[in-house]
């Protein structure tokens, strides 16, 4: 995991020192990303829970710093406060689950946590809200919560696209080794503990095989380049989610370690076509970029290509191999996964070709003055694109006997499975060979898919006119589903009423303001005009009230 983190950082780096050089913010930029890296290997390395939870905090800090790095966009500020708040929801959940596992086991140490667990599935359990429900469930449902808002699970994926407002080495390092990674990672460092409770592992494979069709989809028909993209990484990282889920989690971080380079080319390559055509995004905006940025094109390609697990590029050693894995002899492996997973494969090379088609073939749609400024890559960025491309292309092939093959001892028992699941993930060796080739199909069925539908160009002219009844869905994938949408109307927006009506109005300007500052103000002014006018500067007036007081006095006296 050290090796992936730094190997992506230090590229990532390498690339903003040029990507970044004309802006006049470069230092804090750079300053930001260390910190990052430093609060990653901090997540990594720590041997307990606490310390594994200060680097989980302080990338979310460093990302909510990078995301609104242009704080002058009012877009990148809101973008970085929901990725804060999302992400303090799946915190919170975190928290508590360590606070459970100090209650269970009065230590947070991972060594000392993972010997005991095995003694806790059966006879312990703990009393919550008048339940008893097994430590052990609870404390790995927290857990998994917690890892469902960094790793963008469905439900909490929300952040991920918007975090795109920030600058491109950004997204590229938040969206490829480190951050959206830390959930994954979690639950494989936590793999004693969820090995123990496989109701739990049932719904790691619900969540991430529902994560990975919703993004897929999505990612269908959005015209944001970087937010195609950033909706892949979502779906990918659901099927890093569901294969831990079935206790292959070599598998899973197999994968992460794959999808970190070629994610990252995407991204890089990504910028760099913004770079070139004076930042613009949008892909209705581009086309025929390929004559004019060859290099950047080939780099794009080969990313995309991995992405859809071409056969002998690294995607196709781990993405493929996780489908082998739900749709083989896995015990009790449920086939939604494996079906829903396949679905989102064929769309992943839908929307990875349509990117490519809309992008850098056909008829320019540029206007003249950002292309007469168009140029190459050149230096650091072009350095950084080629080692990304040649893990993208070699990673796979020669990792796949390291990290998963049979009889691998390189783990060395830090990777806790049950036995009967041992040999799992060597299972997709024994399956049908047109079992393994529905993927490769499917890539083949999409791309033809793209080729037609856009050179016909029927969804350029009219996207749903001849198609009303699919007016409907073609909506809910463009709106993504709307889960913005009914977080706006049934959250965010009676959060927002009652905090005004409730909180604001009633206690803060209401009761505090009267029993408080502004109602001890105006009785203290009363009280002073009532004073002033006691005093009239007449002698008999002060002489009636020295007699009251000295009776008042006289009476008190005498009672008490």
């Amino acid at each position: 995991m050290l090796l992936v983190v730094l190997g992506v950082s230090t590229l990532v780096h390498l690339y903003s020192t040029e990507y970044m050089s004309e802006d006049p913010h470069v230092a804090r930029f750079i300053s930001y990303l260390s910190l990052f890296t430093f609060f990653m290997l901090i997540l990594v390395t720590s041997n307990n829970f606490v310390g594994l939870f200060l680097g989980w905090e302080g990338v979310g800090l460093c990302s909510y710093l990078l995301i609104s790095f242009w704080f002058t966009r009012v877009q990148a500020n809101k973008s970085a406060i929901k990725a804060m708040v999302v992400n303090r929801v799946s915190d919170l959940f975190f928290t508590v689950g360590i606070l459970a596992i100090f209650f269970t086991f009065q230590t947070v140490e991972f060594n000392t946590v993972f010997a005991l667990a095995p003694y806790f599935v059966e006879n312990a359990v703990i009393s919550l809200a008048g339940y008893s429900i097994p430590p052990l469930t609870l404390i790995t449902f927290l857990l998994f919560l917690g890892a469902m808002g960094k790793s963008a699970q469905i439900g909490l994926h929300t952040w991920l696209p918007d975090a795109m407002e920030g600058p491109t080495p950004v997204s590229a390092l938040i969206h490829a080794a480190t951050m959206v990674t830390a959930g994954v990672f979690l639950i494989i460092r936590c793999s004693p503990l969820f090995e123990c409770v496989p109701s739990v592992l049932r719904v790691i494979v619900l969540v991430g095989a529902a994560t990975a069709f919703m993004a897929a989809t999505s990612g269908l028909l959005q015209n944001d380049l970087k937010k195609v993209i950033a909706y892949s990484t979502c779906s990918q990282l659901g099927y890093m989610i569901f294969v831990c889920g079935l206790s292959s989690y070599t598998a899973g971080l197999f994968h992460l370690s794959t999808h970190a380079f070629f994610k990252a080319l995407l991204f890089l390559s990504a910028g760099a076509v913004i770079h070139a055509v004076g930042g613009e995004q949008d892909m209705r905006k581009f086309g025929g970029l390929a004559r004019m940025l060859p290099y950047t094109y080939a780099a794009f390609f080969v990313g995309s290509i991995a992405l859809m697990g071409v056969p002998f590029l690294s995607g196709y050693y781990s993405k493929d191999l996780i489908l082998e894995l739900a749709g083989g002899t896995v015990p009790s492996g449920p086939e939604f996964a494996y079906s829903l997973g396949l679905i989102s494969a064929f769309f992943t090379s839908f929307y990875s070709f349509r990117l490519l088609y809309l992008v850098f073939y056909g008829e320019s749609r540029t206007p003249r003055v950002p292309l007469e400024h168009t140029h190459e890559l050149s230096g650091r960025m072009a350095a950084a694109l080629l080692l990304l491309a040649v893990g993208s292309v070699f990673l796979g092939i020669l990792g796949r006997d390291l990290f998963v093959g049979p009889g691998t001892d390189f783990w060395n028992g830090s990777v806790a499975v049950e036995q009967r699941l041992a040999l799992a993930q060597f299972s997709g060796e024994f399956i049908p060979t047109t079992t393994k080739l529905i993927p490769l199909f499917s890539a083949i069925v999409a791309t033809s898919a793209v080729f037609f539908i856009y050179g016909s160009l029927a969804l350029q002219h009219a996207p749903y006119g001849r198609f009303s009844p699919l007016l409907g869905l073609y909506r809910a994938l463009s709106y993504k589903w709307g889960f913005d949408t009914v977080y706006n109307q049934f959250v965010n927006r009676p959060l927002l009423e009652g905090a005004y009506n409730i909180t604001f109005s009633l206690i803060d300007k209401g009761l505090l303001e009267v029993a408080g500052p502004t109602g001890f103000g105006r009785q203290t002014i009363l009280f002073g005009r009532l004073l002033a006018r006691a005093q009239t500067g007449r002698v008999y007036d002060y002489a009636g009230f020295m007699l009251v007081f000295l009776c008042l006095a006289f009476l008190f006296f005498n009672v008490f």
